[in-house]
């Protein structure tokens, strides 16, 4: 095969990020994936998230529905019509997998929960991804991965350690749950290809989150110790922290043990820093970390972020340049890994889109297309893939089937 998916066929219900992103992955390998939304109401990335190519609001201008619907097929299907939910039915028998993430009971509401699309489909593969999963008693709230970083403990420990919590940008633990929804549905299809056998997934976000917590729920569970936030500090690091660099750059370092200390103060020609009684020993360092990050800063302020980074690095010390949103498109790591891959979209012009962060030797994927205009493959998914004739097709849309 030229693609390691490429006889994979799946059908997307839902939208923003959580479910979306895990097709993505599944298209970039050679999945045919048919993103389903409906005119009157599109996926929600499309009108509700900023940025917008050149600021214009439109159906097909959203930087945020491009980033997890590249290489599908977009299509509307109003499945509150008879007959719009007879086409689902008929894509549902066609594919292999389906993808939902609404909230738990809509699809079953629709007539597209799993038991009635496994009659359709004998050999069916669905994943349910949602916030709390399908089951329990807070499985029904509405809600966003940005409430499930509170929920699941990670604002907790963003901030001062006499301050509030901090938000962590963006929907963090989407982006967990799409890691394990995508190794799921891989697990699933290899599984129906022994057995021949319907598998349903039911993907708690939440509780994927909680994988990255591990370190603080073991604490607590094995010692009873409530972790806390403390800023940019490590209880086995110091210095621990993000310092400021020339032209309003920061640049994080971080010293493991007494040796690496060592080789940092002899970076930054500071002999006097050794002999310091306040940063003598690891336990100096923690008493004095304040004073320590203000002589810090002071010799970072006015170097450039990657010179400093570059200067401690040659010295074995930890250290990295915090990167801007201009950087991560001209880092030479990046591009040498083809991360980035253009398209020529219908109405945003040439846009960059992220191919997925693992290769495969044989079949090594990429970007096929430009994310999908609303409805812009209807004629080729009903037409070519499902065999409506030409005087079905029409009949149907003149009915509204596909607003």
């Amino acid at each position: 095969m030229d693609d390691a998916l490429e006889q994979v066929k799946v059908v997307e219900l839902g939208g923003y990020a959580a479910g979306p992103c895990i097709g993505k992955y599944l298209a970039n390998f050679g999945a045919q994936v048919v993103h389903l939304e409906a005119q009157q109401q599109p996926d929600g990335f499309r009108l509700q998230y900023p940025p917008y190519r050149d600021g214009q609001v439109g159906l097909n201008r959203s930087a945020c529905f491009a980033f997890f619907n590249d290489s599908k097929s977009g299509v509307t299907l109003n499945v509150k019509h008879p007959q719009g939910l007879g086409l689902a039915y008929r894509l549902a028998e066609w594919a292999d997998i389906v993808i939902e993430n609404m909230r738990p009971g809509v699809v079953d509401r629709l007539g597209l929960g799993y038991p009635r699309l496994r009659e359709k489909n004998s050999s069916l593969i669905m994943l349910s991804t949602s916030n709390m999963g399908q089951t329990g008693p807070h499985a029904r709230h509405p809600g966003f991965g940005s409430q499930l970083s509170s929920l699941c403990g990670f604002t907790h420990f963003i901030g001062k350690a006499d301050g509030p919590p901090h938000f962590l940008y963006g929907p963090y633990v989407d982006f967990i749950a799409v890691a394990f929804g995508g190794a799921a549905v891989l697990a699933a299809l290899d599984y129906r290809r022994r057995t021949g056998e319907s598998v349903y997934i039911d993907l708690s976000q939440y509780e994927a989150g909680l994988q990255f917590m591990s370190g603080a729920l073991l604490d607590y569970s094995g010692n009873g110790v409530i972790g806390s936030r403390d800023g940019n500090r490590d209880p086995a690091a110091a210095p621990h922290g993000c310092y400021p660099c020339r032209d309003r750059r920061w640049c994080v370092i971080s010293c493991w043990d007494d040796k690496e200390w060592a080789r940092f103060c002899r970076a930054l020609e500071k002999p006097s820093w050794l002999s310091d009684a306040r940063f003598h020993s690891f336990s100096d360092r923690k008493k004095h970390e304040e004073e320590l990050d203000l002589l810090i800063a002071g010799w970072t302020r006015d170097r450039d972020a990657s010179s400093v980074m570059h200067i401690l690095q040659g010295c074995r010390v930890h250290a990295a340049a915090v990167n801007t949103m201009r950087d991560l498109f001209s880092d030479p790591q990046i591009a040498s890994r083809n991360v980035w891959q253009a398209q020529e979209h219908p109405e945003m012009g040439q846009h960059h889109y992220r191919m997925v962060s693992y290769h495969l030797t044989a079949t090594p994927g990429s970007v096929r297309r430009p994310a999908p205009c609303l409805g812009e493959h209807n004629p080729q998914v009903f037409l070519e893939w499902l065999g409506l004739s030409q005087g079905e097709y029409q009949e149907l849309r003149e009915q509204g089937v596909f607003s």
